[in-house]
Order: C-alpha cells, then structure tokens, then sequence
C-alpha cells in the first residue's frame, strides 16, 4: 500500500469530508452526499440532500428520518465510486444496518468504523475485519476497566432479576437504549422465555423494524392506554430517558435496571439511581478495541470520541501510531 501523505478524510465544520469523493461521513450538519454507518442520532442527523446506507439499515434509516430524503441503500461490499474514489460498506456489528466504510483512491485504503462491535449479536451481521492504511476508530469505552461479559450470561441475570421481582409483587423496568440494545436483549431473551414484554412506544416501533427484518426476538406488546392496568410481575423494556418521568408511575411498584457498559463501573449505577445494572454494550471494549486496530494491519490509526487519549497512548507506546481525531459523535450509551 502507498504513502498515506494525502488525507482521504478531514475533519471539517460540516463532519467527516472525503475530499476526492466529495462526501461526508456521518455529517452533523446538512451536506449534499452523506455516507451514513448507522441510525443511531449521534451519527444520523436530518437535513442532508442523499444518504447512502447499508440496505439492512435502510428501512431504520428512513423510519428515523422520515419525510422525501433521498435515501440509496447499498449492498455490503458492493463498490461505489463517487468521484475519484471507490467506496464500499462493511457490516461494523453494532446494530442492524450498521458499516464501516472503506475508501479507496490512489493506492490507499482508509477505513471509517463507525460505532462497532466484536461480540456475538443476534439482531445484526457480525463484524467484518478489514486491512487498511489508516483506519478511523471508535473509542467510547477504551479503558482497561471495560472488558464485556458474554451477553448471554448477563441476560441470564436479567431473567432471573424480573422472576425475582414478580416473586415480590413487582413490575421490572429494564432501560435499554431504543435502538439495537433493546432489540439485542429481546433476542437474547429467547433463551430463557417465551414470555411477552412490554415495549415502549419508541422501543415499540424499532423493534417493529426489526422482526420485518427476519430477527426472532421474545413477543412483545405496546403498553396498553388503561392506566389502571396491572404490571405486577411484567417486564417493561424503555428508553433511558424515560426514567423518573409521570410515564413511569402507570407500572406502580417496581424494581429498575440498566443496560449499559458504562454498569461495568459500579459507581456509574449508583450516580444514576438505578437498582440493577447490566453490562451489555454494543460497542468493542477495551480488548476489542486493541484488537481491531492491530489487526486492520493499518500503518497509523486516529480515534474519536470517548476515552480516545487513553488509547492513542496505549497504541502509540506499542508501536502503531496514533492520535485522536476531535469529532461531535457522542456515546449514545
């Protein structure tokens, strides 16, 4: 592979902008071509004229943006050229529809993770390995402390947290975030149950998406308008920020937990006022992360958001050289 001298993507007031291409990457302010790695708001925002999309994740895509955008779902791995680049989209494992994007022009390969994952998910397509270049990495949980359980234990522990809770008379609000968490611990669930859950509105309509896509998940059901229904013993699956609101007290009685990464760190669960947390995260840890950054095979790596200083150290110190690149992504976690 070439020198990497020429910068195939800058950080600019609009986003990510591949110069030779003349497109952004996740924009967070409205661009003509938007290549998108996924539907979370962080990486996703309205306003641009085209979006390019994964075909799995097109249908969230135009769910979230609604409205006539110009929405072209591609292929994974199908090559596109847009202007003197060849562009393509890899599956990143974090969420249905989710892609790392890789460009390639003048004898260069860089890669765009997007937000991304190593464990095994059963609501989207595993996490492709790719070589590169330079490769563009998330870093929302690069500290040493995160390192994930496998996920099928610690649904094991949500299961057996809400039969506990109906043994005492009491509802089970689990918070998950609306988009591919909540879906991932839906699916996980069969495991253990049959059982239906009780969905949020806006986990509701998601997850509507999801079982189009061909992704088994427990039976739900949309909270029903009676306000005199009675949860005891029910499982409620909602976002976080419907914690503590009025919404909340139509369940009566009931224990609270979250699933988050950020729960690896217990003082994490008590500053937020939850009773259980369950770490499940659907971005790499800190091995994952090493992991995947070694093995793009990559001359120089650039990080974004999170603890990208930590990794940047940890990375350079061990020969692969690295920086952190300043982005508006946030951790939707």
């Amino acid at each position: 592979m070439s020198s990497d001298s020429e910068q195939l993507v800058t950080v600019t007031a609009n986003g990510l902008y591949c110069p030779p291409g003349d497109f952004y990457i996740d924009p967070w302010k409205p661009v003509q071509n938007a290549v998108i790695t996924h539907a979370h708001g962080d990486h996703l925002r309205h306003g641009s004229a085209r979006y390019i999309v994964a075909r799995p994740g097109a249908p969230i895509a135009k769910l979230r943006l609604g409205g006539d955008r110009e929405l072209t779902p591609i292929d994974y791995g199908a090559r596109v050229t847009f202007g003197a680049t060849n562009v393509s989209l890899h599956p990143a494992g974090h969420i249905l529809g989710s892609s790392q994007v890789r460009i390639e022009y003048g004898g260069q390969v860089w890669i765009v993770s997007g937000d991304y994952k190593r464990q095994h998910d059963p609501t989207c397509v595993p996490f492709e390995q790719l070589e590169c270049d330079v490769f563009i990495s998330e870093a929302t949980f690069a500290l040493p402390v995160y390192r994930w359980p496998p996920t099928s234990q610690v649904v094991g522990e949500i299961f057996r947290w809400w039969r506990s809770n109906r043994d005492r008379g009491l509802a089970s609000a689990l918070f998950c975030y609306s988009l591919g968490k909540s879906q991932r611990v839906l699916a996980e669930l069969l495991a253990y149950t049959n059982e239906p859950v009780y969905l949020h509105g806006a986990v509701d309509s998601l997850t509507g998406v999801y079982r189009r896509a061909g992704v088994n998940m427990v039976p739900t059901l949309s909270i029903p308008p009676d306000r005199k229904h009675d949860f005891r013993g029910a499982l409620i699956v909602a976002p976080p920020s419907a914690a503590g609101t009025p919404w909340m007290r139509r369940f009566g009685d009931h224990s609270s937990g979250f699933c988050s990464g950020w729960m690896r760190v217990r003082g994490d669960r008590r500053r937020r006022g939850y009773d259980r947390g369950f770490v499940i995260s659907d971005h790499a840890d800190w091995p994952g992360l090493i992991e995947t950054c070694r093995a793009t095979k990559a001359r120089r790596v650039l990080l974004t958001h999170g603890y990208s200083d930590a990794m940047t150290r940890h990375l350079t110190e061990s020969g692969l050289p690295s920086q952190a690149l300043k982005t508006d992504f946030g951790a939707e976690e």
